[in-house]
């Protein structure tokens, strides 16, 4: 395979104060000022890329929805991924600002929505439901989702909701529910997952790792009469040379406090998810380096939560093992790095021109 098309190369757009020169040390011209990930945007933007996530987290950052509203009149190409925690908005109301997204951004030059949606299992803090029922209220929420884009009415009985109303007026003007993004690894996020989700989003982990479960979730999928896209959430840390690379990722942490890493891991909503239990596993798994995988590097995972590994290398091995998820099913990247400023250029510069 000579290209990786088609696919969607997604950029990260750092809104939770989660953008670093030395992990875990804090930088207040890195912080997620209105400006800061402005510019992250507009770059991500020019550089080339198809996507942006724009992350969401309750105590952290800038909130997500009035970020993405502001942006989207400031974007004239790429797609924006609005991430949102459905156990904190009441659904129709969600939609409505959804809706209202959907038309700031306008439709792309074949006429489809410029609006992807990544939804979030979330409580709200201070509640604290049984995993299996917060995933029952999601898939609630993401079937309220599409039925508001769908028409002018909107019924829905279920264990969470009863709504009997009109769908607002923008909403029920649009063609259909934007694409819903959506990960978890535990058994009920994957019936979510299975039932309701347009793109199956996960975290780093092996080759292998990651076949296995695109493989479950495609049975999964078919079971319940649907097909699904899966994307790979994942760091980059690219130079000219493997070993610059190496080095690059080694200056990361050359400043990190263990006690300050553990502090930022467990300040994340979902630091005791099965998502965040493997990435645990696989930095548990992994050489003196941290490397799981010859150019997988876990070290990121010492000062993160969640998404805690980096595909490393050079250009050229970059794209290969790019190439080779993509191989197994992958067709959605969304990349991270650090600073993100900086490292988006970068590698719009360096691995962009071999993926396209």
């Amino acid at each position: 395979m000579d290209t990786l098309s088609p696919l969607e190369i997604c950029w990260f757009g750092a809104l939770c104060d989660d953008d670093y020169e030395f992990l875990g040390v804090s930088d207040p011209t890195l912080v997620s000022s209105w400006e800061h990930c402005r510019d992250i945007a507009l770059l991500s933007e020019r550089a080339g890329f198809d996507n942006i996530l724009l992350p969401s987290g309750y105590e952290l950052g800038i909130d997500t929805v009035a970020f993405a509203s502001a942006i989207a009149p400031l974007l004239g190409r790429m797609r924006v991924l609005v991430a949102v925690r459905c156990g904190e908005t009441w659904p129709p109301q969600l939609a409505r600002q959804l809706a209202s997204l959907d038309q700031i951004l306008g439709p792309d030059v074949a006429g489809r929505s410029r609006l992807t949606i990544n939804i979030i299992s979330s409580d709200l803090p201070g509640e604290s439901l049984e995993s299996e029922v917060r995933y029952r209220r999601t898939a609630e929420v993401m079937a309220i989702l599409r039925a508001s884009f769908g028409g002018d009415e909107l019924e829905h009985y279920g264990s969470f909701y009863d709504l009997d109303i009109k769908t607002s007026r923008i909403a029920s003007s649009m063609d259909g529910c934007p694409p819903l993004y959506f990960g978890g690894l535990s058994d009920a996020a994957r019936t979510v997952a299975a039932e309701q989700a347009d793109v199956y989003l996960m975290w780093p982990d092996t080759l292998g790792g990651v076949e296995s479960l695109i493989s479950n979730m495609r049975q999964r999928a078919t079971e319940a009469g649907r097909t699904l896209r899966f994307g790979f959430r994942v760091h980059v840390v690219v130079r000219e040379t493997e070993a610059e690379a190496r080095d690059a990722a080694t200056r990361l942490l050359s400043r990190l406090d263990d006690t300050e890493g553990e502090r930022i891991r467990r300040r994340s909503l979902d630091s005791r998810s099965v998502g965040v239990a493997r990435q645990t596993e696989l930095r548990d798994g992994a050489d003196a380096d941290g490397y799981v995988d010859r150019h997988l590097w876990t070290g990121i995972g010492r000062a993160r939560s969640g998404c805690g590994a980096a595909i490393v290398g050079d250009p050229a091995q970059v794209a290969a093992t790019m190439r080779h998820y993509a191989e197994v099913g992958i067709d959605t990247f969304i990349l991270s790095g650090y600073p993100h400023l900086q490292e988006a250029q970068r590698f719009s510069d360096l691995v962009m021109p071999l993926l396209r």
